[in-house]
């Protein structure tokens, strides 16, 4: 399916997957053009976990040095309170390779650097501002996109043989397409806020789980990252009563924090994250691939979803680039190959998500947890997972590969690798043009 734009693929999306896809296929020597329909990266994103995996891929790609500038927090361990005690339920000091941890990294620095990096490249564009708001179509195949240029409002049409969705959970080419993802359900929603970190606090990322009761801190250096979980569609309620007496549950859940909740002083500062967990049946259609939260949104679970995008980025790169190079064209078995190569490390994921959907949160989430009845009966047997961990030590490295690591991790091709430390843009010698 050819064009007369000279564009092969049309990137939806400039997060993660949609500039590392950009930048693998622009150093691939394919024309590529991302759009983004924000102006700048500057937003608060949530997720800002970078796992081992795509450590990994960033020293492969010779971004190593210029990432390791970049202000981060490292986590080595993963911590449950329980009201028993504090247990280690991931060691990530026991991963294979150089990366024995997770990096808490402001998510628009990592896009920047993305974005840096595949700016040279003279098969890369990427367009900021530019909102897709439809796709454009002949017998029955996408051959590009419509979309708006939020500066002015002008509305501009791109064609391309393949338009590639990385717009994530409420993907916008999704909807256009009619694609219709199958819901899994969660028994969770999560308030997002922030607060003060001081000395004395705990390292790393720590949870906590009371009856009844769980919450996520991140350590983002000055300040915690935190996630409340309640009970899907119980935030209305909460909200219906002063914003005191939610931080008084807080304190009395995190005694540790308990000084410093007053300083998500209104519910403004606190945000509800709507939790999905939903997959498509298929990923493609003539003209179209959907990756990453577009093709499978990921429960926060892990803080995975990120990483397993990226993932899918590097399988697309590495796929529409061969396609490309031994046809001249990206075809129906192209696409689909992609969704082979990815399908089952995501529906190992995110089975595992269902499962501590299931026997953890949705349990000591329950409204009768705090009454020791036969709920409760069930908290305390989910509650022994951990303790397992704790007995078992080397089943914490299991768990931390993973959460860091994944089912399938993916690795730059030959043709997209550069040594650390390489200008941006420039291409080995030992790898042709196109090639």
């Amino acid at each position: 399916m050819q064009n007369n734009s000279g564009i092969r693929v049309c990137v939806v999306g400039g997060g993660p997957a949609g500039l590392v896809l950009g930048l693998l296929l622009a150093r691939g020597g394919v024309q590529v053009v991302v759009l983004e329909k924000h102006a700048d990266f500057l937003r608060d994103f949530r997720g800002d976990t970078v796992h081992a995996s795509t450590l990994t891929l960033l020293d492969e790609l010779g971004l190593a040095a210029e990432f390791a500038r970049l202000p981060q927090r490292r986590v080595e361990r993963a911590q449950v309170e329980l009201d028993a005690g504090t247990v280690t339920v991931a060691d990530l000091t026991r991963l294979p390779g150089p990366h024995r941890h997770i990096a808490l990294v402001p998510q628009w620095d990592l896009l920047e650097l993305l974005a840096r990096a595949a700016a040279p490249e003279p098969t890369f564009t990427l367009l900021r501002s530019a909102e897709v708001v439809g796709l454009l179509t002949r017998d029955g195949a996408v051959t590009g996109v419509r979309y708006r240029d939020r500066t002015d409002d002008s509305e501009h049409e791109l064609a391309a043989d393949v338009t590639v969705a990385c717009d994530g959970r409420d993907s916008t080419v999704r909807r256009c397409a009619g694609l219709h993802p199958r819901s899994f359900g969660a028994p969770m929603d999560v308030e997002w806020f922030r607060l003060p970190r001081a000395a004395g606090d705990p390292d790393g990322l720590v949870g906590r789980v009371s009856a009844g009761e769980m919450a996520v801190m991140i350590d983002r250096g000055d300040y915690w990252q935190c996630a409340y979980l309640v009970r899907k569609g119980g935030d209305a309620a909460l909200r219906a009563a002063p914003i005191e007496a939610w931080q008084h549950r807080l304190a009395a859940l995190v005694p540790w924090l308990g000084d410093r909740v007053a300083a998500a002083g209104s519910w403004d500062d606190v945000r509800l994250l709507v939790v999905t967990l939903n997959r498509l049946r298929r990923w493609y259609a003539p003209g179209l691939l959907l990756i990453g939260d577009a093709a499978h949104a990921m429960s926060p679970v892990g803080g995975v979803g990120i990483n397993l995008a990226i993932q899918d980025a590097v399988a697309t790169a590495r796929l529409l680039r061969a396609s490309l190079t031994e046809r001249g064209r990206i075809d129906l078995t192209t696409l689909r190959a992609v969704q082979r190569r990815r399908w089952w490390p995501t529906v190992t994921v995110q089975t595992g998500q269902r499962i501590a959907h299931r026997l953890v949160i949705r349990r000591s989430l329950g409204p009768a947890a705090a009454r020791g009845d036969a709920t409760g009966a069930r908290v305390r047997r989910a509650r022994q997972v951990p303790r397992l961990l704790q007995r078992f030590p080397a089943l914490q490295g299991v768990s931390a590969r993973i959460v860091a690591i994944g089912p399938l991790p993916e690795h730059a091709p030959g043709w997209a690798r550069r040594p650390t430390g390489t200008p941006a843009g420039h291409r080995p010698s030992s790898v042709p043009a196109g090639q």
